[in-house]
C-alpha cells in the first residue's frame, strides 16, 4: 500500500476517512486530495453510514497541509497547478456538499490545506493542545479562491485576513473563539468524548440529517442561488418515513427508536 493514502472504514454508523502519511504529518499529497471524492461518494452510497468523520492518523497531526515535497513535480507549469488546485477544490468540495454530516476529529496539527480540509467540514471537534495556522504567505504560494472560501464562511473575512496576512500559529481555545473549533476537550478525555459525540449522531434518524445537511449546505449559499425545493424534499421525505413512525411509537412507548433510514 501506498505510504500517503485515505484509509476507509465504517464502524458504529461512522465512515472514517483516515488521512495517513504519518512521516510528514499527514500531509495531503495529490492522489489523497484526489480520493476524496470517491470515499465521500462511498460513505454517501452506503445506508449504514450515519455520518462522516475525517482524522489524522496518530496523534501528532490532523494533517500539516499539501505535501510541499510534491510542488515540483505537481505546481509548477500553469497546468499542474490547475490541475493540482483542482484536486484540492474537489476534495472541500466533496466534503462540502456531501449530504450526510461531516466532521473534522483535529489532534495535534492542523495547518493550511488541513485547516481548509477541516473547515469544509460541519463540524471541528478538536484535541487540547492542537495548533493551527495556514503559512501561505511564508511559502510565497498562492492560496485559492475556493479554497480560502470554506475558512471564510466559518469565520468571517476579518478574523480569516487576521489568519492568512499574519501566517501565526494558534491554540484549540483561540480556535473555539473563532468559531472554528466546534468543541474542545482535555486530551485525556477526548477519544471518549468525540467518539461519544459521533455515537450520539449516529443514533439519530437518518433521513433528518440528510434532510438538515441538504439544508445547510443550501442555506450556505447565497440567497439567490439557493435550491429550497431539494430543501423541501428531503423534509417531505421525512414525514413521509417509516423512520417518523418509528420515532413517535418510540416516544410514546418511551425507548430508543430504531431507525432504519426509510
Amino acid at each position: 500500500m501506498s505510504e500517503a493514502r485515505v484509509d476507509y472504514a465504517v464502524q458504529g454508523g461512522i465512515a472514517r476517512l483516515v488521512l495517513s502519511q504519518p512521516a510528514r504529518l499527514n500531509a495531503m499529497s495529490f492522489d489523497m486530495w484526489s480520493a476524496l471524492p470517491d470515499l465521500v461518494a462511498r460513505a454517501m452510497a452506503d445506508e449504514r453510514v450515519r455520518a462522516i468523520a475525517v482524522e489524522g492518523a496518530g496523534d501528532k497531526a490532523f494533517c500539516a497541509g499539501a505535501d510541499i515535497s510534491q510542488f515540483g513535480e505537481k505546481r509548477t507549469s500553469e497546468a499542474a497547478v490547475a490541475a493540482y488546485e483542482e484536486a484540492v477544490r474537489g476534495g472541500l468540495a466533496a466534503l462540502a456538499e456531501c449530504e450526510k454530516p461531516t466532521l473534522a476529529l483535529v489532534r495535534g496539527i492542523c495547518f493550511g490545506g488541513g485547516l481548509a480540509l477541516a473547515a469544509s467540514c460541519d463540524l471541528r471537534l478538536v484535541r487540547e493542545g492542537a495548533r493551527f495556522s495556514i503559512p501561505a504567505a511564508k511559502l510565497g504560494l498562492g492560496y485559492a479562491y475556493n479554497n480560502l472560501d470554506f475558512l471564510v464562511r466559518r469565520i468571517g473575512l476579518g478574523a480569516a485576513a487576521d489568519i492568512f496576512y499574519s501566517a501565526r500559529q494558534f491554540d484549540a481555545q483561540e480556535a473555539q473563539r473563532l468559531g472554528i473549533a466546534s468543541h474542545v476537550w482535555p486530551e485525556d478525555a477526548f477519544a471518549q468524548e468525540a467518539e461519544a459525540y459521533l455515537t450520539r449522531i449516529a443514533a439519530n434518524a437518518p433521513l433528518t440529517l440528510r434532510a438538515l445537511a441538504i439544508s445547510l449546505r443550501e442555506l450556505a449559499k447565497p440567497e439567490s442561488l439557493r435550491d429550497k425545493a431539494r430543501a423541501d424534499a428531503a423534509v417531505a421525505a421525512c414525514f413521509a418515513s417509516e423512520d417518523y413512525a418509528e420515532g413517535r411509537r418510540a416516544f410514546s412507548e418511551k425507548r430508543a427508536p430504531d431507525f432504519k433510514g426509510r
